[in-house]
């Protein structure tokens, strides 16, 4: 008999047989021994069994800058549409490695993982691995007190195009009151400005020149001899000096 044919309820029995089949063979040690299977995993199994009549859909609930909710739902491909499961997830943006680059990314994998789980997918766990491991940070990082806006730079967005982030890093250089913590910027930065440079050019020039003019206002002026010094007895030595040579000053880049 072939797939079309199937009894649905044989078919999400096998689906789910999939999914502890790759629990043992694929499984991802969890804190306290137990074993989770993979979103990618559990997808996999899905499609394996129901191909294209069932699909996922994600919804972006919250981005405000400091936090990520979304929700995920399966559902038939068919008319009408039936809902089979949903998913609610939320990540902090900045909080973990994943997260400071990837945090809709993040949220949305995790979504899907309890939206997979409510309809019997969830592979050991009803939660995510990224969610499992984020518990502890997610609960410090609530108890922390807030920031004011003054205490730090404004939350990046994970859209941010190339003006705003020249912008931003032009009030970041702008605000840095030493030449060594600027120095110390440039080092921290370097990757980000090379990267930068590559994708945006023309604002990326305008970040360099910004770079330059902070270097030049906390660089201290250099010392001019007084007019009308005493030579004390002898004259100045009218010999210019050889062209070529440079001073420690003028070897040294700005950053």
């Amino acid at each position: 008999m072939g797939d079309e044919l199937m009894d649905p309820r044989k078919k999400w029995s096998e689906t789910m047989a999939r999914v502890g089949e790759l629990n043992e063979t694929h499984g991802v040690k969890q804190k306290g021994g137990k074993k989770y299977t993979q979103v990618v995993h559990r997808m996999e199994a899905l499609r394996e069994h129901h191909g294209l009549d069932v699909g996922v859909s994600t919804e972006i609930l919250v981005d405000d800058g400091t936090r990520v909710v979304m929700k995920a739902i399966i559902h038939t491909n068919d008319l009408p549409s039936i809902t089979l499961g949903t998913g609610h997830a939320e990540e902090l943006r900045g909080e973990g490695m994943v997260n400071k680059t990837s945090a809709i990314e993040n949220c949305e994998t995790s979504a899907i993982g309890r939206a997979l789980a409510s309809i019997g997918l969830g592979g050991g766990e009803y939660a995510s691995a990224n969610e499992m491991d984020g518990v502890e940070r997610k609960t410090e990082a609530k108890k922390a007190p807030k920031k004011s806006a003054a205490a730090g730079p404004k939350p990046v967005s994970a859209f941010e195009g190339g003006l705003e982030k020249a912008l931003r890093y032009i009030s970041d250089i702008d605000k840095i009151a030493t030449k060594p913590q600027l120095q110390a910027w440039v080092k921290s930065h370097q990757a980000e400005l090379d990267r930068f440079d590559v994708e945006e050019p023309a604002q990326s020039k305008a970040v360099m020149s910004a770079l330059e003019k902070r270097f030049a206002a906390l660089s201290p002026p250099e010392p001019s001899a007084p007019e009308n010094a005493q030579t004390h007895g002898t004259e100045p030595d009218p010999t210019p000096a050889p062209s070529g040579i440079k001073t420690d000053d003028e070897n040294t880049p700005p950053f």
